[in-house]
């Protein structure tokens, strides 16, 4: 677009309104032609290794090839990822922070009662990720019996509430699962939170604990080889790599379904333009087979959603896993 150079035309008001309106649009679509000019950082607010950090390099990798940058990963764990989201929602931006979100995260309002930022009103959705399914597994030395869900309620209703089980930690997504699953099923079991998912595997496998929901990245490799037995997903469906394990709807619960997921997020007032693009460059990443075969190898799921849609589903989880909290006064303590 060409603008008037001389200082008559500049002080017609007409012209110096469309100089003004047209000036905002030049820079931001220059600026979106040059985006992405250097490497982009995600921060995974928890510990490398996790379900979250392998799930977002692996989709990180395949996106960097679309982008023609690198993807850098940032790890910032502690507090239920509420570390690393309050260092994304101070980013500027500009397109060169982005954020995974998964569902403590999501939650930790409910939990902690304040965070140093608004999942909603601090970010900008960009896309689902990857649905993350949740399993309920026992110890098969601890309870030789249990083959299914409605065996373990039967010995939980047996042994008095009294029977153990474990998770990650208090206000974990296997903790909020199984409250919810307990004030459905009229069953109570008693909680031993530990602080993170490996500690609790490696004493359920050792027996110190009989049961645990978990999510699946955390104990496929031990239903495999058969230290552990799973006994019923969360999900709505049955997942691919369990095919013959029921949900928890098919053993007496219609309707019931509990999937963890993340998604990538931006900072607030990053441009839509930006936005647009690395959500299609996630769709396109997550829509790879060998993506798809990498993440489900890990026991995630590729499950890409609009921004909008993420947007929908963040809302609608922080809603429903908000009364569980509020019900069962769960706390992060």
């Amino acid at each position: 677009m060409a603008f008037p150079s001389s200082s008559r035309s500049l002080r017609n008001p007409a012209r110096r309104a469309l100089i003004a309106l047209a000036l905002p649009l030049v820079a931001g679509a220059a600026f979106a032609q040059a985006w992405p000019s250097r490497p982009i950082t995600v921060i995974v607010p928890f510990p490398p290794g996790g379900p979250t950090d392998v799930a977002t390099r692996i989709v990180a990798q395949k996106m960097s090839q679309g982008l023609k940058q690198n993807i850098l990963i940032d790890n910032r764990s502690g507090a239920s990822g509420t570390i690393g989201a309050a260092v994304a929602a101070k980013a500027a931006p500009d397109g060169y922070t982005f954020m995974m979100l998964a569902t403590p995260t999501l939650l930790a309002a409910h939990l902690y009662g304040q965070t140093p930022y608004d999942i909603f009103k601090s970010f900008t959705p960009v896309g689902t990720v990857y649905d993350l399914p949740i399993v309920m597994v026992v110890n098969p030395k601890s309870l030789p019996e249990v083959t299914g869900l409605q065996g373990l309620i039967a010995k939980a209703k047996a042994e008095g509430g009294k029977l153990n089980y474990t998770t990650a930690g208090a206000g974990s997504f296997g903790h909020l699962t199984t409250e919810q699953l307990k004030n459905i099923g009229k069953f109570e079991v008693q909680h031993v939170p530990y602080r993170g998912s490996a500690p609790a595997v490696t004493d359920l496998i050792g027996g110190q604990v009989p049961a645990m929901f978990s999510d699946l990245v955390a104990v496929m490799p031990h239903i495999r080889s058969g230290t552990l037995r799973a006994i019923a997903v969360g999900s709505g469906k049955r997942v691919s790599l369990l095919p013959d394990v029921k949900t928890v709807a098919e053993q007496g619960f219609p309707g019931f379904d509990a999937t963890s997921w993340g998604g990538l997020l931006a900072p607030a007032g990053t441009p839509k333009d930006v936005v647009d693009r690395m959500s299609a460059e996630l769709k396109s990443a997550l829509a790879d087979k060998e993506v798809q075969d990498k993440l489900e190898s890990v026991g995630s799921f590729a499950a890409y959603r609009t921004p909008e849609q993420t947007g929908v589903r963040m809302r609608q989880d922080f809603e429903r896993w908000g009364k569980v909290i509020r019900d069962n006064n769960i706390t992060n303590q």
